[in-house]
């Protein structure tokens, strides 16, 4: 099965899929190692991994899709992605879909920003007008070259304009085509549930530590209605967390040996790589 027709099945499945973001090639080898069934990437962890900047439109379409195709080689899962604000008007729109599907992507979602945008969770958004943001979609969806490459729409409406816009949007995206509906930024259960209530589509939740939208267990976002939750974040957390702490070891005792716990050490890390593999693969041309 190809992968955007298995992201597109994994979406539409009883059980909610559960994307974890991968940050960069290594995080996207860990969590199909860990058994999740597809991945996403955005534009916030690209920024912070590529630039060492926040997410205020900084990063190229160019520059994404290269790391997009970097992650989608790295695992066999599906790669959903980040398509920010489609980088421009809807011939921009166009490019953008057909340059992810390229680089490997399964789907992605454009977002109804006025660029230049930021992350949803910050402060300071605009939004454009509904009818130019349903121009993207239409377009997105005629510029794909796999019809189950899967065009999610993002609304950031809601911490603009309020929830009644916001749902006002998501449905009127999904009458433009869009496969899946992301209402960003809920900062309670009542939006959530009332969200999953009255659009009608399939819908994507985001989960961000120490973001606006409330965390809650998968089971329990299932149950709210989502087809579909991603984990914006968590990897890019997590790995600036530990290399900061190995840093402060260092600095701090002159040695690593009191974090050797909490990391691969050399012969580890080749195996998780699969290096033996490589070597062998490398030697069968030479017999």
């Amino acid at each position: 099965m190809r992968k955007t027709s298995l992201l597109k099945k994994l979406i539409l499945d009883e059980e909610i899929l559960v994307m974890p973001v991968a940050h960069d090639a290594i995080a996207a080898k860990l969590i199909e190692l860990t058994g999740f069934k597809a991945m996403a990437l955005g534009g916030y962890p690209t920024t912070a991994t590529l630039l060492g900047k926040p997410d205020l439109s900084l990063i190229t379409l160019i520059e994404m899709v290269t790391h997009a195709k970097n992650i989608a080689e790295a695992a066999d899962i599906p790669l959903f992605v980040d398509g920010d604000t489609g980088h421009g008007g809807v011939i921009n729109v166009m490019r953008t879909v057909r340059e992810f599907e390229k680089a490997g992507a399964a789907g992605m979602f454009i977002e109804d920003q006025l660029f230049p945008k930021r992350c949803g969770h910050m402060e300071g958004k605009q939004v454009i007008e509904t009818d130019e943001m349903i121009a993207k979609i239409k377009a997105a969806v005629d510029a794909r070259v796999d019809p189950d490459f899967v065009v999610c729409a993002r609304t950031d409406a809601l911490g603009v304009m309020g929830i009644d816009e916001a749902i006002e949007r998501g449905n009127r995206y999904r009458e433009a085509g869009a496969d899946l509906v992301y209402v960003e930024a809920p900062t309670s259960k009542e939006e959530m549930l009332r969200i999953n209530r009255e659009v009608d589509a399939p819908t994507l939740a985001i989960q961000i530590e120490g973001g606006k939208t409330p965390f809650f267990p998968t089971k329990e976002l299932q149950e709210f209605g989502y087809n579909a939750v991603a984990y914006a974040l968590s990897t890019l957390y997590a790995t600036a967390f530990a290399v900061r702490g190995v840093l402060k070891e260092l600095m701090d005792k002159g040695t690593t040996s009191g974090y050797w716990d909490k990391m691969f050490d050399f012969n580890e890390y080749n195996q998780f790589l699969g290096l033996e593999a490589l070597r062998d693969k490398e030697q069968s041309y030479n017999k």
